[in-house]
Protein backbone atom coordinates (compact mmCIF):
# COMPACT_ATOMS: atom_id res chain seq x y z
CA UNK A 1 0.00 0.00 0.00
CA UNK A 2 1.29 3.63 -0.35
CA UNK A 3 0.42 6.54 1.76
CA UNK A 4 0.91 10.30 1.92
CA UNK A 5 1.14 12.01 5.14
CA UNK A 6 0.89 16.03 5.34
CA UNK A 7 3.77 16.84 8.20
CA UNK A 8 4.48 19.71 10.40
CA UNK A 9 7.86 21.45 11.02
CA UNK A 10 9.17 20.34 7.54
CA UNK A 11 11.61 23.39 6.40
CA UNK A 12 14.59 22.00 4.61
CA UNK A 13 16.72 19.44 2.54
CA UNK A 14 18.87 18.63 6.56
CA UNK A 15 14.72 17.64 7.60
CA UNK A 16 13.94 15.32 4.53
CA UNK A 17 17.30 13.75 4.84
CA UNK A 18 16.71 12.95 8.29
CA UNK A 19 13.31 11.49 7.77
CA UNK A 20 14.47 9.27 4.49
CA UNK A 21 17.00 7.71 6.51
CA UNK A 22 14.75 7.02 9.78
CA UNK A 23 11.68 5.78 7.61
CA UNK A 24 14.34 3.83 5.41
CA UNK A 25 15.55 1.92 8.64
CA UNK A 26 12.29 0.50 9.62
CA UNK A 27 11.11 -2.77 8.15
CA UNK A 28 8.12 -3.07 6.10
CA UNK A 29 8.80 0.80 4.38
CA UNK A 30 10.33 1.91 1.14
CA UNK A 31 9.95 4.27 -1.53
CA UNK A 32 10.26 7.16 0.88
CA UNK A 33 10.23 10.49 -0.79
CA UNK A 34 9.80 13.56 1.26
CA UNK A 35 8.34 16.99 -0.56
CA UNK A 36 9.11 19.91 1.39
CA UNK A 37 6.79 22.30 -0.86
CA UNK A 38 3.75 20.10 -0.02
CA UNK A 39 5.12 19.71 3.43
CA UNK A 40 4.48 15.64 2.79
CA UNK A 41 6.19 12.36 3.18
CA UNK A 42 5.24 9.41 0.75
CA UNK A 43 5.83 5.92 1.49
CA UNK A 44 5.16 2.24 0.92
CA UNK A 45 4.20 -0.26 3.37
CA UNK A 46 2.39 -3.43 4.17
CA UNK A 47 0.02 -3.22 7.12
CA UNK A 48 -1.90 -1.13 9.42
CA UNK A 49 0.95 -1.34 12.13
CA UNK A 50 3.41 -0.63 9.73
CA UNK A 51 1.61 3.14 9.12
CA UNK A 52 0.93 3.79 12.98
CA UNK A 53 4.69 3.04 13.46
CA UNK A 54 5.52 5.62 10.89
CA UNK A 55 3.42 8.20 11.76
CA UNK A 56 4.92 7.56 16.06
CA UNK A 57 8.63 7.67 14.31
CA UNK A 58 7.40 10.86 12.32
CA UNK A 59 6.30 12.94 15.64
CA UNK A 60 9.35 11.00 17.74
CA UNK A 61 11.64 13.25 14.86
CA UNK A 62 9.69 16.62 15.41
CA UNK A 63 7.42 16.07 12.58
CA UNK A 64 3.95 15.32 13.66
CA UNK A 65 1.03 14.76 11.20
CA UNK A 66 -1.04 17.87 10.19
CA UNK A 67 -3.09 18.38 12.35
CA UNK A 68 -2.33 17.14 15.27
CA UNK A 69 -0.33 18.81 18.25
CA UNK A 70 2.18 20.92 17.86
CA UNK A 71 4.26 21.50 21.19
CA UNK A 72 7.05 23.22 21.74
CA UNK A 73 9.03 20.29 22.30
CA UNK A 74 7.64 18.86 18.96
CA UNK A 75 9.29 21.97 17.35
CA UNK A 76 12.91 21.47 19.56
CA UNK A 77 12.73 18.06 18.32
CA UNK A 78 12.99 19.16 14.77
CA UNK A 79 15.53 21.39 14.96
CA UNK A 80 17.57 19.19 16.15
CA UNK A 81 16.63 16.41 13.61
CA UNK A 82 17.34 18.88 10.61
CA UNK A 83 20.60 20.11 12.21
CA UNK A 84 21.48 16.06 12.29
CA UNK A 85 20.20 15.36 8.59
CA UNK A 86 22.69 18.57 7.24
CA UNK A 87 25.26 17.17 9.27
CA UNK A 88 24.78 13.46 7.26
Amino acid sequence: MKSTIKIQNLKCYGCANTITKKLTLLENISDVEVNNDEQTVSFRYENEADLVLVKSTLQSLGYPEFGETNSLGEKAKSFVSCAVGRIS
